[in-house]
Parts: structure tokens; sequence; C-alpha cells
């Protein structure tokens, strides 16, 4: 059932990024001769008006096909009004920037969804006090309430870590212990902490930890959409900081995952419940969009590149150079693929 589920999470992501390229594409007056889902042999197909929707074999991806535009030969081109290289590079880099829009949209929606279910968040309550830790030294207990910090009120432990981090010189923390409302000054420790990058990072800490306990924010209609809103740019920001640190060799490499890890955590979140299921679509569908937005020929990020050229230059780049770097593009593509499946693989049979 979870590997169902994960097909058909990673067909639904291809399908709204495809419908992102296609509704701009006829919005331009561009004819779309195929909108597939999925590679290789067909599976499903019907004609609707003049454009052929098809089922392929493997889902792992998908694609709009365009008049006068064609990924496996860029010199394939056509006069008429109604092609894509027709259109004016401003509309073209429009249609391109379309199908990574309806992914970020998508998420928000997702988040959205989350927003109207219900934010289950960590309680501000203290589980453990750490040994000669600065809660310790000033009477901090298990199961006390962290309430306000500096006169700010505390609703969740994520409002709590943010308040200490943001915070300069001692703290006035209120507590609620049983019945009293009791508030210290606290000065807190600075200690060295690693990042999820594993990079060494100084951090503010008073040595608490939660109990464990949840509780279920009340959104209000307004606080659904900046949720929604937040949770997107975050997860926005991870993705690109995710890059970063790949290229700057933070990350190794053999960290990467490929469509295996993507099934297999998909599979997982989809036992953990709804919730589970449409935070990890939405991150994926982040990624998804981040990624096609690289500047690598054959990913809509390389088009959009060369449409920039040509909006600059006032001329398109020669058949010759667009062919050399588009097939450039799909060798890189499929190298990676073909390393992250075996980085996949590999890490199954317990390589890692």
């Amino acid at each position: 059932m979870g590997m169902l589920t994960s097909l058909l999470v990673l067909s639904f992501l291809i399908f709204f990024h495809e419908l992102g390229h296609f509704l701009a594409a006829r919005f331009f007056g561009v004819h779309v001769e195929v909108f597939s889902i999925g590679f290789g042999k067909k599976v499903f197909s019907r004609v609707i008006g003049k454009t052929e929707y098809r089922l392929a074999m493997i889902p792992l991806g998908g694609f709009v096909q365009m008049k006068g535009q064609d990924d496996s030969d860029p010199t394939k081109v056509s006069s008429d009004s109604d092609s894509y290289n027709t259109k004016r590079p401003w509309q073209r880099v429009i249609i391109l920037l379309a199908g990574p829009f309806a992914n970020f949209l998508l998420a928000f929606f997702l988040y959205l969804a989350i927003a109207n279910i219900g934010v289950t968040k960590l309680s501000p309550i203290i589980g453990n006090v750490g040994e000669n830790t600065p809660a310790q030294k000033i009477g901090l207990m298990k199961n006390d309430k962290v309430i306000e910090i500096n006169g700010a009120h505390v609703e969740t432990w994520d409002d709590l870590s943010r308040l200490i981090k943001q915070s300069d010189g001692p703290l006035l923390v209120s507590i609620q212990r049983g019945s009293k409302v009791k508030t210290l000054m606290a000065t807190p420790d600075i200690k060295e902490l690693k990042t999820i990058f594993g990079e060494p990072v100084k951090k503010r800490i008073l040595g608490i930890s939660p109990n464990g306990e949840t509780l279920v924010l009340d959104l209000s209609a307004v606080e659904t959409i900046i949720f929604a809103y937040d949770e997107t740019i975050k997860a926005t920001t991870l993705i690109v900081t995710s890059l970063q640190k790949l290229i700057q060799g933070v990350i190794p490499v053999k960290e990467l995952g490929g469509v295996v890890n993507i099934v297999q955590v998909t599979a997982q979140a989809s036992e953990a419940g709804i919730i589970a299921l449409f935070a990890l679509t939405a991150l994926i569908s982040v990624n998804l969009g981040v990624l096609n937005l690289l500047p690598i020929p054959a990913l809509d990020g390389g088009h959009i590149m060369f449409n920039i050229y040509e909006m600059i230059a006032k001329r398109a780049p020669s058949e010759k150079i667009l062919y050399r770097m588009t097939v450039f593009g799909w060798v890189f593509l499929l190298t990676l693929m073909a390393f992250t499946i075996f980085n996949d693989i590999y890490r199954l049979l317990g390589g890692y």
C-alpha cells in the first residue's frame, strides 16, 4: 500500500508541474502536442482536441511536448503562429516558470490543508533539566510550563526556542508550576552545537528539553494562510541551502538520494498519517520546483537561461551551441539519476 501511495504522490507532483507548463502555454496560444505523465512505452493514450494525453510505463517524470520545442532535438523548430519558438522570449520564460511555480503553489495548498486539519506542536512543558545548566541553577523543574520569556507569550516549544535564540542578555522566564506562576531570571549558556548540516554553530541554551506533550493549534483563517506561506518559504530555504552546502562539500555526495529513497520515505510517511504525508509531499514538491530552476540545459532553468540570453543579446543562441549544451544537460542529468539510484540501493544494502 505504501509503494502504491508513493507512486501516486510522484505522479501527482509531476502532473501538477506539467499542468503549470500546459496552462501557461495554452494561455499564450501555444499548441501542446503531448501531455505525458511518465516516460517510455505508452500505457494509456487519448487525444482530446488536438492534444494527446498519455500515461507511460516509467512514472519517474513527465513532459509537455509543445509545437516547435523538442528537448531531444532543440534544432526542431516551427514558424507557425501557435509554435513555442515563435513566441517572445519573455512569454517563453513565463511558460517555463509556470511548472516550478505550480510546485510551489501545490506545496502552499498542502500546508494550508495541514493548517486546517490541525497543526501539532510540542507543548512548552519541561521534561528534563540538564545538570549544571542555567535552568538547574535558577530552580526550573520537570513539568514546569514556560508561559513567557521576557514578557513575550510562549505557546509552543518552538516559541520558547526562538525567543531564547533571539534574546540578548539575561532572560526573565515565567513558568506555571501547579497553580502558581513564578518569574525567574536566567543567563543562558553559549554552547557550540551542530546544525542539521553538521556545521558548528554557537547557540544560547538554558539546558532544558520538552516532555513530549503536544497541542493542536487553533488557527484563524488568516493564520492558516500565514502558516502555509511561512512553511513554503522555510521548505524552499531548506532546499536552496542544502544545494549550497552540497556544492560547498559540507554535505557529502553519499547523502544524495534518488527516486528509490523518495519512494521509501513517502511510503513511511503514508503509514505515519495524512499530515506527515502532506508535509513530505509539500517538501518534495518544493524540491522539484527548486531543482527545475537550476540553470542546467534540459531543465526549465536551462531553457530560461537561453531565453534570457536572447532577451539581452537580441538573438537566439546558435543551434550548434544549443544542441551541444542540451546533450550535455541530458548526460549530466542521467548520470546524476544513475548515481542517486546507486546510492539508494547501496544504502538499503547497508553500504553506508
